[in-house]
């Protein structure tokens, strides 16, 4: 007989999930590990310029870098590094270091928001897949085959050529590409999960199926999700700057370093310049997401602790 759902809820804090344990030895296990704290604090101080400089330039009309980003100048085009222009100036004559500064928002604001919108699908998909099995789970899976029968590029990219060009649709196709990841891995935990001791135990108690997978099976593949949703935003960086590098995403003339390697293309050998430091800015943020991922990886993964 099913226990009232006050009584369940207060035999239930007796039966603790693992997911609620060692916090504090994860986070002095994450902390060891210095490359993935450096990385972090990159990470964070990135962010908040990239709120800081948006904020002020949208809110007060304020701007921060010695030029604007998008002010033309063709008398001062193809200029190298100099105390006026840090990093020189492009075919048009802008400043490449401001274009950086005010681009990092839309280079990190694609990754992070369609990791985020992917995750919103796909781990729910992942966890009904696996907490129910059967027909559900073969139904569920079979789309995502479909959806990883195809590399994750040319997905994006078929994506993109259907919807058109601009920053949104890119966002949505990169978000559609990490869908099948997080689908796939979530199953895959939900199905170990659901097979623990206590999982029964709090099912014997009378809880649904609802309080059971939101208040026990979510908690306990937190973990890879927030692991995979760490590598997947390095992944979403490179795979939006890539199809703005083909003209495919951020248009003229917002400064996102994918569309402005693009510019930089036709001029590697007179003025490398244009396209190096959008490069090593999409190099540096995407390795500092990497080891950071690596970081999380290692001190959330239970095979690893000492």
């Amino acid at each position: 007989m099913k226990q009232p759902a006050e009584q369940t809820a207060v035999t239930e804090e007796k039966v603790q999930s693992p997911a609620l344990k060692n916090m504090k030895d994860l986070v002095k296990k994450f902390k060891r590990n210095k490359p993935a704290v450096v990385g972090f604090y990159f990470i964070v101080i990135l962010l908040l310029i990239a709120i800081i400089v948006t904020v002020l330039d949208r809110m007060f009309g304020v701007i921060v870098t010695p030029h604007h980003p998008n002010d033309i100048n063709l008398i001062d085009r193809f200029t190298g590094p100099t105390a006026e222009y840090w990093f020189g100036t492009d075919h048009m004559g802008r400043d490449i270091f401001a274009r950086i500064i005010y681009g990092m928002i839309y280079t990190l604001g694609i990754g992070f928001a369609s990791v985020i919108m992917g995750a919103l699908v796909g781990v729910p998909l992942g966890i009904v897949a696996g907490y129910y099995g059967g027909r559900i789970d073969n139904i569920i899976m079979r789309i995502v085959d479909v959806l990883l029968a195809f590399p994750g590029i040319l997905l994006a990219l078929a994506i993109v050529s259907i919807l058109g060009g601009s920053l949104v649709n890119v966002t949505i196709a990169v978000a559609i590409y990490s869908i099948p990841g997080f689908a796939r891995i979530v199953r895959g935990s939900t199905l170990a999960t659901k097979k623990l001791e206590y999982i029964d135990a709090i099912r014997a108690l009378g809880a649904s199926d609802f309080r059971i997978i939101f208040r026990h099976i979510l908690p306990n593949v937190l973990s890879p999700i927030i692991v995979n949703a760490t590598l997947y935003i390095a992944t979403a960086i490179l795979t939006a700057a890539g199809l703005s590098f083909l003209g495919m995403g951020a248009q003229p003339p917002l400064p996102e370093w994918g569309a402005m390697l693009n510019d930089g293309r036709s001029f590697l050998r007179d003025a490398g310049h244009i396209a190096l430091f959008p490069g090593l800015a999409i190099l540096t943020v995407v390795l500092a997401f990497n080891i950071f991922g690596d970081g999380l990886r290692d001190a959330l993964d239970p095979k690893l602790k000492n």
